[in-house]
């Protein structure tokens, strides 16, 4: 007697489902390997070619989005394996946050294939096939603006390394390149695998797919051939003490390593460094609290010593009178009527003046520094315990542009301080440019994960930041990678991962505000409002639609 009421599935389909998967598992793959550190992200114009061939066999709602997650799930553990530092393991938290993750992360790409079948429904396969780029770009600006956000996987990030074709993000992003793939390999899909019977239809495919190839070429030599000579420069000094995080976090003598600091950017000075940057969170306590004025005062005199700005990430705690004076999740101080607020941030310490230039971090990491969604649930805040010091930050209120004199450019140098995983956000980044920025600098620490491809990734992604908003990026991290990337994308002085070393290279300074920093939504926009209109049909289309009624049946 048969438990449940199913049929035994046909030994031809059993193979064909078994055919799929692999070719699912197979677009996982490739596009895995086409984010750094590996050389090859050529693979990313081909690489959804299996997926589109499974999905295109696919009716039902279920079985789509099953395709989906497969794909998905591979090319997230392929890339971003590292995210619960499971190299490293010294945290429990950290591992079952980023475990989960792995999880989590393929989910979000259903937006992608519901929006599909959607389409399918509405008009057609073929209309569905050629709207599916608009589909992705939709579900990767979804990930970027939800407390959720992990958009560490948009696909245009994977052409880092092709420096010759992603010099059109300065006219369409991150985004826009992402839309260029997905289209390209739509395209090949297409003449390979559909056949059409009018020939016309065969020769405007094949047209549109060598322009979307050979423009971003034909403009990446033109943007390569322009000269840098116009721009005034400042040379920095990055430095990477490499400390270990989860040591640093345990307690010890502040002031020794106050002292690893100021030995470092002794050898910054020497080599003519103008401006200093110290990385993320580069002492584990509230400096400018009131109760290390030794320290503050050790790097006050030395920078007026040396006549040198300071710009470094810091942990930055505020304190209120009431309640209602600071943000909503101000904290209760334990022995005293007052509250406070602690922020991951940057300061920018002025040789000239003791006023403190302070941002606090905007974009913070999902669980590993606050709990999504808990400006709507208060409750949640208590999810995040990290034994280091990191959870539970307060989210940072403003972008900030710091400004200093400079005679050695007989101007004002301005400089925005990005943390760690915000370099991530294209939009987030703009911001900066357009509030008079004229060099992006990232302080971040990776440590976290091991010498895995984390640390690499994440210096790869800020090349696509320097391009989009013609900016020299400047990071400067604790174990690395420390690095200048000019605005063409190029990277020039850079560290290795786990030394201790110090980076000096010149900057070019730039004034000009790109298109896309003008505008660094536009293609989200209009790939949002193209899928808003598919779901909107779609909807229209089932309501009125007549439901079939049952079968009567005599009695």
């Amino acid at each position: 007697m048969k438990l449940f009421n199913k049929e035994a599935i046909d030994p031809l389909k059993k193979k064909e489902l078994r055919k799929d998967r692999l070719y699912l598992v197979l677009s996982g793959i490739l596009l895995g390997i086409s984010f750094p550190p590996s050389p090859f992200p050529y693979f990313l114009f081909a690489a959804l070619i299996p997926f589109l061939i499974v999905i295109n066999k696919r009716e039902t709602l279920a079985e789509i989005n099953r395709a989906m997650y497969l794909t998905a799930f591979v090319f997230s553990l392929t890339t971003i394996y590292w995210v619960g530092g499971f190299v490293v393991a010294k945290d429990p938290f950290l591992m079952i946050s980023g475990f989960l993750l792995l999880f989590a992360n393929p989910a979000v790409f259903l937006i992608t294939s519901s929006l599909y079948y959607f389409a399918v429904k509405v008009f057609s396969r073929r209309v569905a096939l050629f709207l599916f780029p608009f589909f992705w770009v939709t579900y990767e600006y979804a990930y970027m603006i939800t407390d959720w956000s992990f958009p560490w996987i948009t696909l245009g990030n994977g052409l880092s390394k092709f420096t010759l074709f992603i010099q059109i993000a300065d006219l369409m992003g991150v985004l826009g390149l992402s839309l260029i793939l997905v289209f390209i390999n739509v395209l090949i899909y297409s003449l390979l695998f559909q056949n059409s019977e009018r020939k016309i239809f065969r020769s405007i495919s094949f047209t549109i797919l060598l322009t979307l190839l050979l423009v971003p070429i034909v403009y990446g030599f033109y943007k390569l051939s322009e000269s840098e000579s116009e721009h005034k420069v400042v040379k920095v000094g990055l430095i990477q003490p490499d400390l270990d995080p989860y040591d640093k976090w345990s307690g010890g003598s502040i002031d020794g390593i106050v002292n690893e600091y100021l030995h470092l950017s002794d050898d910054a000075i020497v080599k003519g460094a103008e401006i200093l940057f110290w990385p993320e969170t580069a002492l584990p306590v509230y400096l400018m609290s009131g109760s290390y004025s030794i320290a503050v005062d050790s790097i006050r005199a030395y920078l007026q010593r040396n006549d040198i700005p300071l710009l470094t990430g810091m942990p930055h705690i505020k304190f209120f009178g009431t309640k209602e004076e600071g943000p909503f999740d101000v904290k209760k101080a334990k022995e005293s009527e007052m509250y406070y607020a602690t922020y991951n941030s940057v300061l920018f310490l002025n040789p000239k003046s003791y006023d403190v230039g302070h941002y606090g971090k905007m974009k913070l990491v999902p669980f590993g520094e606050r709990t999504p969604f808990v400006s709507h649930f208060p409750f949640l805040a208590d999810l995040i315990k990290w034994g280091v010091g990191l959870s539970g930050w307060n989210v940072g209120q403003d972008t900030i542009v710091f400004s200093y004199p400079m005679k050695q450019i007989q101007d004002t140098l301005k400089v925005n301080g990005l943390i760690c995983y915000e370099s991530v956000y294209p939009d987030f980044v703009a911001e900066f440019c357009k509030r008079g920025t004229q060099l992006i600098s990232v302080v971040t620490n990776d440590s976290w994960y091991g010498n895995t491809s984390g640390p690499y990734q994440h210096k790869e992604i800020a090349i696509l930041r320097a391009v989009e908003n013609r900016r020299y990026v400047v990071r400067a991290a604790n174990g690395g990678i420390s690095c200048i990337i000019d605005y063409f994308g190029r990277t020039h002085e850079t560290s290795k991962m786990y030394e201790k070393a110090v980076v000096v290279g010149d900057v070019r300074l730039n004034n000009e505000i790109t298109f896309f920093s003008k505008y660094p939504n536009l293609i989200s926009k209009i790939s949002v409002v193209i899928a808003v209109w598919i779901f909107g049909l779609f909807i229209l289309k089932k309501v009125n639609t007549p439901r079939k009624k049952p079968e009567k049946f005599e009695s």
